[in-house]
């Protein structure tokens, strides 16, 4: 690839990928399928882009601006080996909301730039020296359980709006999974657009859309842009941020490994780096930090497509979008019905994936420092378990990925201390075993996954 990365093979004939394969990031499809494959990723990563700003009060098409561009350079500094949409964090919400009572928005814009700054440091850092070190904190265990709350922690979400409409709701789910098995070519590859834009035409019939504020905006204008300032008391709400974006970064990437079959240990310090980059842009502008995006991720698990010419397509489309306030407004009013039903196939997807790197690292939990970790971080993601410290809130992710890596290293620490774990951390029996059956069933589970 070129060292922007935008030099594709073409996969295949270009139209059809065949099974058991994907389309690599250095590959891509038929262009009108890229480009099918990059607005389905702009689609399913608008519900909780926009909600962020929505929550804190900031425009939402400054957003969308910084999102797109921040996705274009994590392109670049990647050189097009990670395929990732940069969307709003979450983690964000608390610190930004807290610093904006004591310093206005341009103070929460100097923590979302502080926090961008650190993340590109420890980026840097793991580029520099490996990331074995990175390895070695967070092993398949780690990853696996960080990977699986990330989605499931987002359960909650998804079954809110799906309450808010349940025939809505429903009817975007089984449309996504009908059209995903029942359906060849573009059809079946953009089952989660078509899901999408059936739920909306439903919802259009039974009344839940409401387009009074799309009316009366513009077709075409600039977004808000706004600078930052900087405060030394904004410090301690955005450093504990910067655990949870690697702890998100590390497992996407570990995630998009598991799904490709391709090692990319040796970009993580540029995924940072870009990460933070983007975080850094975005806060001098007016917009929300950016975090690698679990929604599209199930995208990449659902196509089978992780060609960065569709993430491409995918930034260039959110930035000219962000200069349309009429469009911003139309999807605004995507109801909660749709987003939830599309959430629902998404967000179990990605808590799968989490199963998924367990399976193929082997993990044995019969090993009881495994069992513990994944238990215990699990249920504190997906119950959401909070923490208060004054005006920061430590939430699920946050919580879940520290009780993975403190009751790990906790455990092992102890463990080799007094010698009382003998069970080794990865199983190769079962699979490796005398039972072909259960080899056989391995494999097609795996590749199911």
């Amino acid at each position: 690839m070129s060292m922007l990365g935008t030099k594709w093979k073409l996969h295949g004939n270009g139209k059809a990928i065949r099974p058991g394969e994907v389309v690599r990031p250095d590959e891509r499809l038929a262009w009108p399928l890229t480009i099918g494959v990059g607005m389905q990723h702009v689609v399913a990563m608008f519900g909780a882009t926009f909600l962020v700003p929505i929550i804190t009060g900031m425009p939402p098409a400054t957003t969308l601006f910084f999102s797109g561009i921040g996705t274009l350079l994590f392109l670049v500094i990647t050189k097009g080996q990670v395929p990732s949409y940069l969307g709003s964090s979450f983690a964000f919400i608390a610190p930004i909301m807290a610093s904006q009572q004591q310093y206005g928005v341009a103070g929460a814009l100097g923590g979302v730039v502080l926090a961008g700054v650190g993340l590109a440091v420890i980026g840097a850092v793991v580029q520099k020296f490996g990331a074995g070190w990175i390895n070695r904190l967070m092993p398949p265990i780690v990853t696996g359980a960080i990977v699986g709350l990330i989605g499931l922690n987002l359960a909650p979400a998804a079954k809110a709006n799906f309450d808010a409409a349940p025939i809505t709701a429903l009817i975007t789910l089984a449309t996504i999974i009908v059209v995903s098995v029942f359906f060849r070519g573009i059809l079946g590859r953009l089952s989660i657009l078509v899901g999408v834009v059936a739920g909306y035409l439903v919802a259009m019939i039974r009344g839940e859309v409401d387009f009074t504020k799309m009316d009366s905006a513009a077709w075409v204008g600039l977004p808000f842009f706004q600078t930052p300032e900087f405060h030394i008391g904004v410090v301690g709400l955005f450093v504990p941020v910067v655990l949870v974006l690697v702890a998100e970064n590390i497992g996407h990437v570990k995630s998009v490994s598991a799904m490709t079959g391709q090692n990319l240990d040796g970009v993580s310090g540029r995924a940072l780096m870009a990460d933070g980059a983007a975080t850094v842009l975005a806060g001098m502008g007016g917009g929300s930090g950016t975090t690698t995006y679990a929604e599209n991720i199930g995208v990449m698990a659902a196509t089978k497509v992780y060609s960065t010419a569709a993430y491409w397509v995918a930034g260039v489309f959110a930035v000219v979008l962000s200069f349309s306030p009429k469009f911003g407004e139309l999807i605004a009013t995507v109801p909660a019905g749709v987003l939830g039903g599309a959430a629902t196939m998404l967000y179990g997807m990605i808590g799968v994936l989490g199963v998924k790197i367990w399976v193929q690292n082997k993990v044995n939990f019969s090993n009881p420092i495994n069992l513990t970790t994944a238990a215990v971080a699990l249920i504190v993601g997906i119950a959401d378990y909070t923490w208060t410290i004054g005006d920061l809130v430590f939430t699920g992710i946050a919580l879940g990925s520290a009780a993975a890596l403190v009751i790990y290293h906790g455990m092992t620490a102890i463990a080799k201390v007094r010698g009382t774990v003998a069970e080794p951390e990865t199983d190769t029996t079962w699979v490796s075993g005398s039972r072909p059956s259960l080899r056989r069933a391995a494999v097609r589970a795996a590749r199911w996954l």
